[in-house]
């Protein structure tokens, strides 16, 4: 699927050293950094979701160890 993306000048700078960083595209940096920044947001929500889990499970031994 074809998109349009617009850039501040400054965004423009900033993907342009970033591809030539990695050597590549400025095409395939944008793409890199959005599958980047969604594995990121995922891992996030997952570590999230287990330190709730072990809260939970482990809440009177941490009431404990706080005292």
């Amino acid at each position: 699927m074809a998109m349009t993306l617009r850039l501040t000048d400054e965004d423009e700078q900033a993907l342009a050293l970033l591809a030539d960083a990695q050597g590549i595209s400025k095409q395939e940096a944008t793409v890199r950094a959005i599958r980047d920044a969604a594995a990121r947001r995922v891992h996030e929500d997952v570590v999230r979701e287990l330190s709730t889990k072990a809260r939970a499970r482990y809440a009177d031994v941490l009431e404990r160890l706080g005292r």
